[in-house]
């Protein structure tokens, strides 16, 4: 007797398995057209079952226990918890035992890549994870098919929504980074603790999922230079417009002499870029291909609806495989290239440093800068406070090593005639 049904098990119930669970419901017909038979929700994991939700189940559809869940009849497990733990040992158990599985869980997926994927491999199912990067910005599933006969150049992208819409407040309002995060949180833009948004982790396990795709290799998290955003001040904005740049916090990765070199810092970018006119809690990924240039992918990167779209596309995906019967076993295919690190990169740096006013320390920045191989391509006088007898430089070098930079900026700091090195941001050209 042939298949009549395609069976689901939604693991959280939180607001964007709300958000699943109600396309589930309210969409029902018009994925089952889609996908060639019913999707069915069998069991849905939640801590407490009897908490109060915005969206109505059948009774008995709610579980605690994970075993219930997880041994359910289902064709599809859809996780959509977070965090690491227990999330990684649902997921992998699922696999194992012969499930497709869909998350959009970005830690797990960018930490356990190749312990996830020989599981999938090894049982003959697949693990979609395009909601894990850029909400519903489609950016998995061309990496995956429609730019495969591309040699991927280059990735550069703004993925995380909190840190960009803090960065375009501070550059809109000339507000510092305290009043922008907190204008963020009473939004709710930003969580109550904001730290894994600011300090660069949540890009960092984004990038990891872009670079190991768009590159053919495993690009561990542990692998990504990380910077976060909270040393920038509101005067490096200003001085930024000034030079015709606009800060926000990039994630990059670009094939290099046999390997790819994977970044997470604030970037001042040209204001004629396309990248530096998305603002708010809009997200954007632009890829280089060989074959077809650059190409930009912009949209929400969170919010139920926008990842739930994500999420179903992948149930979608998974219910046409199943229903075929074409095997889905995953290509192992690996370009080798390994991980580079950014002490070999070559950028230009712009420079802010208040020094003590008086002549002659220019000269003194000048040949430190120089004793590393880094040459001034302009000084501004900036701000200068007559009664502290401080004024404020700003620099923009030429193109330097990040090694020879970072020893320059060592031994400025500790230069007598240097009373404070306020920021040292990179320039993506």
């Amino acid at each position: 007797m042939g298949r009549t049904e395609i069976n689901i098990v939604l693991l959280g119930l939180g607001v964007v398995g709300g958000g699943v669970a109600r396309a589930l419901q309210e969409k029902a017909e018009a994925y089952a057209e889609q996908a060639g038979l019913p999707l069915v929700l069998r069991r849905v994991l939640v801590r407490d079952p009897s908490k109060p939700r915005p969206i109505s189940l059948d009774d008995g559809l709610m579980t605690a226990d994970p075993d219930e869940a997880l041994d359910a009849d289902a064709d599809i497990i859809v996780e959509l918890m977070g965090g690491e733990t227990p999330a990684l040992d649902y997921i992998e158990r699922s696999l194992k035992s012969g499930r497709h599985v869909v998350t959009a869980n970005k830690e797990v997926v960018s930490k356990h890549w190749l312990r996830l994927h020989s599981a999938a491999r090894d049982a003959g199912v697949e693990m979609h994870y395009e909601a894990s990067v850029g909400g519903g910005i489609p950016i998995i599933s061309p990496l995956k098919r429609d730019l495969a006969a591309n040699e991927i150049i280059g990735i550069r992208a703004i993925i995380n929504g909190t840190t960009n819409y803090i960065l375009t407040r501070m550059a809109a309002e000339g507000v510092d980074f305290g009043d922008a995060l907190r204008q963020a949180q009473e939004l709710g833009y930003a969580e109550a603790d904001p730290a894994n948004d600011i300090e660069g982790q949540d890009s960092v396990y984004k990038l990891s999922i872009l670079a190991s795709l768009a590159f053919r290799t495993f690009i561990s998290p542990d692998d990504i230079y990380r910077e976060g955003i909270t040393q920038l001040h509101a005067r490096d904005f200003k001085y930024a417009a000034e030079l015709g740049y606009i800060i926000k916090l990039l994630a990059v990765a670009k094939r290099e002499q046999g390997g790819v070199r994977a970044r997470v810092h604030p970037a001042l970018l040209a204001k004629d870029e396309l990248l530096a006119r998305v603002d708010g809690v809009l997200n954007a990924v632009q890829v280089e291909g060989d074959l077809v240039g650059k190409v930009l992918f912009q949209g929400p990167g969170a919010g139920s609806e926008a990842t739930a779209s994500a999420v179903m596309a992948d149930v979608l995906e998974a219910a046409k495989a199943i229903r075929s019967g074409e095997p889905t076993t995953p290509q192992d295919r690996s370009s080798g290239l390994a991980a580079e690190p950014i002490s070999k990169l070559v950028s230009r740096y712009y420079v802010r440093i208040e020094v003590m006013d008086r002549p002659g320390v220019l000269a003194v920045i000048a040949r430190s800068l120089g004793d590393h191989g880094v040459s001034i391509a302009s000084v501004i006088q900036k701000e200068t406070d007559e009664e502290g007898q401080t004024a404020e430089l700003v620099i923009m070098t030429h193109g330097a090593r990040e090694d020879s930079m970072q020893s320059s900026i060592k031994q400025i700091g500790g230069l007598p005639e240097v009373s404070e090195i306020g920021s040292v941001i990179r320039v993506e050209d």
